[in-house]
């Protein structure tokens, strides 16, 4: 598994993930979104084999970094690529400064959530009906100092 900063050219690729792991009901991104996002936040890839295998996006232009989207194309899912790619946006968000990283995440989303507790986030606070079904979520946060990746 390789993992790197997406570049301009990368946004097809994205788009096609995007598509594939989103439904229109879970707003995916735009090619234009995208292509904001590749030259204005952090996105990073995940390749296995030659393969985009899946992305991180995490918002940078603003106090505190915002995981926007974490995704894994089905066919690579169960080998870390999820944790790998958590890890090396927390490490780069460390080295650019930041202070503190946070998310949202549905409260039925089990696996993610775990993901992000075994990774140092803790709860913040419960969101009630934050999504479109009405669904609560979870504000977690990693602040950075004690937590170690």
């Amino acid at each position: 598994m390789k993992l790197r900063e997406a570049k301009t050219s990368d946004v097809n690729a994205l788009y096609g993930l995007e598509r594939e792991l989103f439904c229109s009901k879970n707003y995916p991104l735009s090619k234009g979104s995208l292509y904001y996002h590749a030259k204005n936040s952090l996105v990073l890839l995940s390749e296995v084999e030659g393969t985009l295998a899946g992305y991180i996006l995490i918002l940078t232009k603003r106090k505190d970094a915002k995981l926007y989207s974490l995704g894994v194309k089905d066919s690579f899912r169960g080998r870390g690529i999820s944790k790998a790619l958590l890890q090396q946006a927390s490490k780069n968000l460390k080295d650019l400064g930041f202070q503190k990283f946070i998310l949202e995440v549905r409260v039925d989303n089990i696996v993610a959530f775990s993901l992000y507790e075994k990774n140092g986030f803790k709860v913040a606070k419960k969101l009630k009906a934050f999504y479109k079904d009405g669904c609560d979520a979870y504000l977690m946060e990693l602040n950075y100092g004690s937590e170690k990746l």
